[in-house]
């Protein structure tokens, strides 16, 4: 099996990372200055262990690559550039090649069920950062990170087994269910904080954040969609298993959002995220303020160039009262 991780960030990295060191057969995707700095130096890969520089193979886009049987593709971008790279795999590699999303959200997987006969949840839980071309850092320990994986809408077969197998030889812990949903959408409640962390200085994260997760929650149930209960996901995150751990000379670990803000990126995965919440909301008759505005500022944080955690939440509770 071949696994070729399309969109080599943070969790892309790491994975593709891990796997190639571990000798499994790898090929990354990697677009603009990260995928040239790969191309001509090499990944650099920190962790608290170790610092490395792994010639794993990279291409910028899906068509460099002859793809086979074998194959199984990783999709590590984030959810807002998912319709593209769908589009530019799927003029490439036809429609059998399989698909297993590793992004927050729900809404990978619908996408690629519209262009590829076989899809796959990937519920990932851990820690990674990026910053700067060509560095990746994993921030997870003593296990690189966790994964849920399930063919979607539901079920597993012998396919979902190789890759977590694979993943377990390679200092993750993998396993495979039949209900890879459920765990997703655990994950999404857990993920409508992103953008509190990336927008709020730290002492006012909570408060926004707990407002979006009782919505979250609330639109979930209106809308009959099963997920593993709060407490029993969170247990999943044994600090004997996996635990966060802060690297001397990096930031602190912070979420994917505060990391895009962090580079400038030209868009964030709140659509994805907040916005899923918004859109069941409206689906079900539940209302969903506190998520549509943070949608609204995570929008307008990109446009600014804001910089990460300078918002207060009086900056947040005075517009959510005029709403």
């Amino acid at each position: 099996m071949r696994v070729v991780v399309y969109g080599a960030g943070a969790i892309g990295g790491v994975m593709g990372a891990e796997l190639f060191a571990s000798g499994h057969d790898v090929v990354l995707i990697a677009r603009g200055e990260h995928g040239r700095v790969i191309a001509e130096e090499g990944l650099q890969y920190v962790t608290a262990e170790k610092t490395v520089t792994l010639t794993v193979p990279v291409v910028p886009h899906p068509s460099e690559i002859a793809f086979t049987d074998d194959d199984v593709v990783v999709l590590g971008m984030k959810s807002q550039h998912t319709p593209d790279a769908l589009e530019e795999l799927w003029a490439t590699a036809g429609c059998r090649v399989p698909v297993f999303c590793a992004q927050n959200g729900v809404e990978n997987e619908r996408l690629a069920l519209r262009r590829f006969d076989h899809v796959y949840g990937m519920c990932a839980q851990g820690w990674a950062t990026h910053l700067a071309p060509g560095v990746v850092v994993g921030n997870s320990a003593p296990a690189r990170g966790l994964y849920q994986l399930g063919r979607y809408p539901d079920g597993s077969d012998d396919r979902a087994e190789r890759l977590a197998a694979a993943l377990n030889v390679s200092g993750f812990v993998a396993t495979v269910h039949e209900d890879v949903m459920a765990y997703k959408h655990a994950k999404l409640l857990g993920n409508l904080r992103n953008i509190s962390q990336a927008l709020f200085v730290p002492d006012d994260v909570d408060a926004v954040a707990a407002l979006a997760f009782a919505e979250g929650t609330a639109a979930l149930r209106a809308a009959g969609i099963p997920h593993v209960e709060r407490q029993a996901f969170r247990a999943m995150l044994d600090p004997e298993v996996i635990h966060r751990v802060t690297i001397e000379g990096f930031p602190a670990v912070v979420t994917s959002t505060w990391q895009s803000l962090a580079r400038g990126a030209t868009s964030t995965e709140t659509d994805y995220l907040n916005g899923e919440v918004a859109l069941l909301g409206r689906l079900y008759g539940v209302p969903t303020p506190a998520n549509v505005l943070l949608q609204q500022m995570a929008r307008e944080a990109v446009q600014r160039g804001l910089r990460p955690a300078t918002l207060t939440r009086r900056d947040f509770f005075d517009r959510l009262a005029a709403c």
